[in-house]
């Protein structure tokens, strides 16, 4: 049985999946895909039918590709199931970004469980934890944001490097510097350089702003001339 979390990030058809297995008294769970805005619902769930008598349970999270703070409520739900049954839970086995953000979060990546809780702390370490996890917390989000707007802007940058490779025969790694290089001479994010080339490309396409088609030129001539 599996429960599941919808996905807002664009692109991404799957929900979170949270398959598993009982040994006995243990149970091992196997969330794959996305820790996001959900999550931690769906856990909540897949913990409440658990068979009586469960004993342990232990999640296996090198299933997960992407992770946002919502991961960090997922632990908690998890974690509270374990105070609240007096039994042994842990989540290990993370890859790559969900692991990233276990390190900005300053919990132990092996599994984020162990980590102390910061009431088991005095209390001056407590407000010195707190403060440090807020920061912490903070860079995380903005780098989530950062990784968010990567993905929606992939495709029509994409668009765009295929559009000079058509036209002026450039390669896909050329193509890429002299989009970098226009966004840079024009003052202009990359993604709106990219989204003018792509609109000016069809038919009854507008022409890029004049100091985008400038800066294109430019780049495109630095090209010739190296």
């Amino acid at each position: 049985m599996t429960s599941e979390a919808s996905l807002p990030l664009p692109g991404r058809p799957a929900p979170l999946v949270i398959g598993g297995r009982t040994d006995a008294d243990r149970v091992l769970l196997t969330p794959r895909g996305e820790l996001v805005r959900g999550c931690a619902q769906a856990l909540a769930e897949r913990l409440a039918r658990l068979p009586d008598g469960t004993a342990r349970v232990d999640l296996d999270m090198s299933g997960v590709y992407f992770m946002d703070t919502a991961g960090l409520e997922f632990l908690e739900v998890l974690r509270d199931h374990g105070r609240r049954r007096s039994i042994p839970v842990t989540a290990t086995r993370w890859n790559g970004q969900p692991r990233r953000i276990l390190e900005l979060a300053g919990l132990d990546t092996a599994d984020p469980l162990r980590s102390p809780a910061p009431e088991d702390a005095p209390p001056r370490a407590v407000s010195a934890v707190a403060l440090e996890r807020e920061e912490r917390l903070h860079v995380l989000q903005e780098e989530v944001e950062q990784l968010r707007r990567a993905i929606v802007s992939r495709p029509v940058i994409d668009q765009a490097r295929g559009i000079l490779m058509a036209t002026y025969g450039c390669t896909s790694e050329e193509a890429w510097h002299i989009l970098r290089e226009a966004s840079q001479l024009s003052n202009t994010k990359l993604r709106a350089v990219a989204e003018a080339l792509t609109a000016g490309a069809g038919a009854q396409g507008a022409p890029p702003p004049e100091e985008v088609r400038s800066a294109l030129s430019r780049a495109l001539a630095r090209r010739s001339s190296r």
